[in-house]
């Protein structure tokens, strides 16, 4: 009868039966259970006995007898024998029950001819299974176009592998340092081998069959972002500025994550300062924005309700207070088409003119620009001091863990707008020079987005697919936005757009676009092509106790630093795009036309229709 109750199936009696849900461990866990009990029921009635022998109540002729006597007396003699066997009996009994602890908490990692058979074994594989991540599927959600998945290597084993193991391993990460979406996005809390007892009572779900995680990225339009910049320094942001999707994020110079496994290896990314191919430059380098900043003057002006200031261009240039160096613009005069004139923000803005977005600047003052800059996600900070140490910038992104959110943290962005500045500072700010030069390509991404959201959101970036959009900020009003929009369309239809005459085959493509070019100088630390060591040269100054010691400085040039900021489709923009390349050279030269591929391709891949997914203002 009790072998016929061990060999019954019961399982139909559980709830998670009746549910639908199976549990195969159960059987073995319940078999355990019955063991492990009467097991130790068995000791307890042998200990009992064994201890009542010692307190056996004594017979009536046993009474007064001698010792000696005593012993002989075949009642005692029995329970002599009985003693014996109940001794071999535990030792036995413990022999198996100690044969039972060994095979389940030494055998795994002693005995070959267990771990051979073990992966027959449910709850050893639940907890193989456990450890592995997820595949990470591009937004198609299609399993041929994942971006990291699982593959049989030569020996047979189950290895990680990476479809753009060069083009996304900023996003992915490593094992080691700053952590990325490898690390991050797979956080199933551990529970592969629970005990006999929670196995049999508690209702087990199955096995998550939705691990596997769709992130945003285009996996054709980042390996098309990333072949854009072969060769070059710099990063490309692309973005859906209606609902904060990161279609595409590239830095180049870049690694294969494949090749930063051992410790050597990274240590050897790690310590090319030259390259710096472990730097995501779209989200943690500074760069200097230059006219690709007037965006943000302009929504600025919107904002404060300037956008109708008429401001003159002078030959002399704009000349902030006496006795202040003039700014100019781009050709030492006046920005052409227009020339020396009183000019409105669509022209000024068209055309490029550093004097008409110095002017407004100062007219706007450094409280309405900090204001602009908080809507924004830039920190403005006091002095120039404070703006090299920022902190990074979690909760610009859209995350369901804030621990993602921490490893994609950019470094914020900052501008000078202390009391201490002058009125030259912050024209200069206002073109995108001096103190506006801590700005990532990440941020100029969201200046642009902000422009192109169709209710004036900025939306949050977000990486993972499911995720529900949030915004960050109001920055500007329906009306407002669409009217920046259209300012932004005349930089590549306009006359005088810098950007005009690159994105004339956009425009045969049938695709309006909006967008504004930059050319930024910035001061670079020089290093030598042979060694890829910094250059120095060994300088003298006086120290404290007044004697001249020498000391080595870094060797420095002046680059010139390729921008571009583009939106598309103008009506209703599903693309935000920033691209920096260093040592570009002029905007419309290197950048513009990245940006033109970027937005023809998006095209070709459908990424400019016009998505559903709303936002929500935080």
């Amino acid at each position: 009868m009790l072998l016929f109750l061990l060999q019954s199936d019961w399982d139909f009696l559980r709830p998670e039966k009746l549910l639908g849900l199976q549990v195969l461990e159960r059987t073995p866990a319940a078999l355990t259970l019955i063991y492990l009990l009467a097991f130790s029921g068995i000791v307890v009635l042998l200990f009992a006995a064994f201890a009542g022998n010692f307190r056996r109540p004594r017979l009536a002729f046993e009474t007064g007898l001698p010792k000696e006597v005593r012993r002989r007396l075949s009642s005692t003699a029995t329970n002599r024998s009985l003693r014996i066997w109940q001794l071999v009996f535990f030792v036995l009994a413990f022999g198996v029950y100690g044969f039972h602890v060994y095979w389940v908490y030494f055998a795994d990692e002693n005995n070959e001819q267990f771990q051979a058979l073990s992966y027959k074994d449910l709850r050893y594989r639940r907890t193989t299974a456990a450890s592995l991540r997820g595949w990470m599927l591009d937004r198609t959600g299609k399993l041929e176009r994942a971006l990291a998945y699982y593959e049989m290597d030569e020996d047979g084993e189950v290895v990680r592998g990476y479809s753009l193991p060069v083009a996304m391993a900023h996003l992915l990460g490593t094992e080691r340092g700053t952590p990325g979406l490898e690390r991050t996005l797979y956080r199933k809390k551990a529970d592969p081998m629970p005990e006999s007892w929670a196995t049999f009572w508690t209702i087990r779900q199955p096995e998550d069959s939705e691990r596997d995680v769709a992130v945003t990225i285009d996996r054709d339009l980042q390996d098309y972002v990333a072949k854009q910049l072969e060769g070059k320094s710099g990063a490309i942001v692309v973005l859906n500025p209606q609902n904060g999707e990161v279609l595409a994020i590239y830095s180049n110079p870049s690694f294969n994550v494949n090749e930063a496994d051992s410790l050597n290896d990274w240590l050897e990314l790690e310590g090319n300062k030259r390259e710096k191919p472990l730097l995501n430059r779209a989200t943690r380098e500074y760069y200097v924005p230059g006219s690709t900043f007037k965006t943000f003057t302009m929504i600025s002006a919107f904002r404060n309700g300037q956008q109708n200031s008429v401001f003159t261009a002078r030959p002399e240039g704009f000349v902030p207070f006496r006795g202040s160096r003039p700014i100019l613009d781009a050709n030492g005069g006046c920005e052409p088409p227009y020339g020396c004139r009183p000019l409105p923000i669509t022209l000024a803005y068209e055309a490029s003119s550093n004097q008409y977005f110095a002017q407004l600047a100062v007219s706007l003052g450094r409280e309405r620009i900090a204001e602009t800059a908080r809507a924004l996600g830039i920190q403005p900070v006091a002095t120039p001091a404070d703006a090299v140490t920022a902190p990074f910038f979690p909760e610009i992104w859209n995350t369901s863990d804030p621990s993602i959110a921490s490893a994609l943290a950019p470094q914020r962005s900052t501008i000078v707008t202390g009391k201490d500045i002058s009125a030259y500072d912050i024209g200069l700010e206002g073109m995108g020079q001096g103190y506006a030069g801590q700005m990532t390509p990440l941020q100029m991404a969201l200046i642009a987005s902000a422009a192109a959201n169709t209710e004036g959101l900025l939306m949050k970036p977000k990486i993972e697919l499911e995720q529900p959009p949030e915004a960050f900020a109001k920055v500007l009003s329906p009306a407002q936005a669409a009217q920046v929009r259209q300012i932004m369309g005349l930089v590549t239809e306009g006359p005088g757009g810098t950007g005009s005459r690159v994105f004339a085959r956009v425009r045969a493509a049938g695709i309006r676009t909006g967008g504004k070019t930059g050319t930024a100088e910035k001061k670079a630390p020089v290093y030598d092509k042979q060694t890829g060591k910094l250059r120095t040269v060994t300088k003298k100054r006086r120290n404290e106790a007044g004697e001249m010691v020498e000391y080595q400085e870094p060797v420095m040039y002046e680059r010139t630093d390729s921008w571009y900021l583009a939106i598309a489709p103008l009506e209703k923009p599903t693309l935000a795009i920033a691209v920096v390349v260093e040592s570009g050279g002029y905007g419309a030269t290197t950048a513009a036309p990245i940006a033109a591929n970027i937005v023809l391709k998006a095209k070709e891949l459908g990424l400019l229709k016009a998505s559903s997914r709303g936002g929500r203002q935080r």
